[in-house]
């Protein structure tokens, strides 16, 4: 692998950390702003948000420039974003600095995954995406529980302030190992645009919301889940997001490595693990053991959907994958802030901590029906492509060639 993926993923390092490390000090925010959990919950929905909208506009600004130029733009976004954050004296402004830093989120791995994918051969792309990747997956077995432990002991302020530090770094790496590219030649909106009329790229980003949904419903809320049921100490949480970690991290190499050679499959057996997985959550979730031991699933089978997700998006967005790749990323996290609405709805009504585990559960069900039907109608198109052929032939007298 070319030594220019690892400036992106220490990049996807840092945007991994501040994404996630939300999940363990969320109750030491709301009781420092004086607000309830779900409405902390806002900080997990806020940032999805602006990631499923800072992706495709931020997308398009960056036609015009190079693309390392614009990695080290969305950096410097992130960085502004993380400072804000750590200094918020109020609820509103830390999730405006949230919502700031989000924005660089989606652009990046979006505009990152396509620089992975052309570093490396055709048969290899699948593997730099989750090369790439592997930042995100390891800010959750190092960043995430370092954040949180400092959030813990010193302060959350502390982690938002060391995030934007580990924003620098990214920064400096960019500038550092990321070859300087021209703007690429032809990039124009209308054809970048023209990648969403392939019902195909509709379907894989409805599978992204869905199928990674259905993780954030149960991850966003796991401090209180697993303090308030399973029974853990506010100190252990820490460890399970370590093991929710290394389960991406597993899930990730998983991914990157059979998604080049059998992707759909790959899908169908990550997506209905993860509905079943999470179902069983309701009832694991009530035992240290099984719990931890569920957590450490969801990670490794929510994960394993990414690389593939995110190369079927470019196969399918051939000849103009920038944007389509960009909005993907956003659709990874808006399903984060639907599942995260979600989960904190039902917890609002009264169903309990472990009620969003059957939100998840919903909507991976539904991303691994949307996978069924994407591959039907792939097995549709050739027939239909020959039922074409043999009218035109029977219209002009022409033999119609038969492959075997």
């Amino acid at each position: 692998m070319p030594l220019a993926l690892l400036a992106l993923t220490v990049g996807a390092f840092g945007i991994g950390t501040t994404e996630f490390v939300i999940m363990g000090l969320l109750p030491r925010i709301a009781a420092d702003y004086g607000v309830t959990i779900p409405t902390a919950g806002l900080l997990v929905t806020g940032y999805a948000l602006g990631v499923a909208v800072g992706a495709p506009l931020l997308t398009v600004f960056g036609t015009r420039v190079s693309r390392k130029r614009m990695l080290m733009l969305l950096m410097g976004l992130f960085v502004l974003g993380n400072l804000l954050s750590a200094l918020a004296p109020t609820f509103g402004l830390m999730l405006t600095g949230r919502v700031i830093a989000s924005l660089a989120h989606g652009s990046f791995f979006g505009i990152g995954s396509v620089v992975a994918a052309e570093l490396v051969a055709p048969d290899k792309k699948a593997g730099a995406i989750a090369t790439m990747f592997t930042g995100l997956t390891v800010a959750n077995i190092v960043g995430v529980p370092l954040g949180t432990f400092i959030g813990q002991t010193v302060g959350w302020r502390t982690t938002f302030a060391v995030v934007a530090a580990l924003g620098v770094v990214g920064l400096l790496g960019i500038a550092r190992l990321v070859p300087a590219t021209p703007r690429p030649e032809g990039a124009r909106l209308r054809g970048e645009l023209k990648a969403f009329r392939n019902p195909q790229v509709l379907l894989a980003m409805a599978m992204t919301v869905l199928g990674f949904g259905g993780v954030f419903a149960a991850i966003t809320y796991i401090a209180p889940m697993m303090t308030h049921v399973a029974g853990y100490a506010d100190g252990s949480v820490t460890w399970l997001l370590v093991l929710f970690g290394v389960g991406m991290f597993l899930g990730n190499l998983l991914g990157g490595r059979f998604a080049d050679r059998a992707l759909m499959p790959l899908l169908y057996a990550a997506l209905g693990g993860l509905a079943l997985v999470l179902a069983l959550f309701t009832v694991t979730a009530h035992h240290k053991v099984l719990a931890a031991i569920t957590v450490l699933l969801v990670g490794a089978l929510g994960f394993a959907t990414v690389p593939p997700l995110q190369k079927r998006v470019l196969d399918q967005a051939h000849g103009a994958p920038t944007l389509a790749s960009a909005v993907n990323i956003g659709a990874f996290n808006l399903g984060n802030a639907l599942a995260a609405w979600l989960g904190g709805t039902v917890i609002a009504a009264g169903f309990g901590y472990t009620s969003p585990n059957w939100v998840g559960a919903v909507l991976a069900a539904a991303a691994l029906g949307l996978a069924l039907w994407s591959a039907a109608l792939e097995r549709r198109a050739p027939a239909d492509e020959t039922a074409e052929a043999t009218d035109a032939a029977a219209t002009t007298g022409a033999r119609v060639p038969v492959h075997h």
